[in-house]
């Protein structure tokens, strides 16, 4: 019997697969405990729908990205940072205030999670890092930290 997993199930299949089982396995286990659902055409038709919304939703989320990575990429932004004594920087600059930046001079919005920084910023000068929009979409960017007036 073909069946429509509605839930992951061990040594079967994921969520929304159709998988080929036995007509006692069916009726008597995946059924009863709503695991899964008869593959009529009603739930082929619901199973396709949904397969077209998730290629959809890739589909827009890559375009997305690289539209924001072509904004971004190569540009430079300033970051102004209080000095201490000997040149040196208070604390250091994070990714959050990277991220925030990014918003206020290019207009583009980025997840702070999203920043790669090789290493800590804690002097003034000239930085690159990358910037990962989505799964292989990414930009590599650069931050010139100057002292603040």
């Amino acid at each position: 019997m073909k069946v429509v997993l509605l839930q992951d199930v061990k040594s079967i299949g994921k969520k929304g697969e159709l998988c080929n089982v036995s007509d006692g396995y069916a009726r008597n286990f995946l059924l009863p405990r709503k695991l899964a659902k008869e593959a009529n055409a009603q739930a082929m038709n619901e199973l396709k729908n949904a397969e077209a919304a998730k290629e959809f939703k890739i589909k827009t989320e890559t375009e997305q990205a690289q539209k924001s990575a072509g904004a971004v990429k190569g540009k430079t932004i300033k970051i102004y940072a209080k000095a201490g004594q000997g040149g040196k920087i208070f604390g250091s600059v994070t990714s959050r205030e990277i991220a925030e930046e990014i918003k206020k001079q290019l207009g583009v919005e980025v997840d702070k999670k999203k920043i790669v920084l090789e290493n800590d910023i804690k002097a003034f000068g000239t930085y690159n890092f990358d910037v990962k929009f989505y799964n292989g979409i990414s930009a590599t960017m650069s931050v010139a930290v100057c002292e603040a007036d």
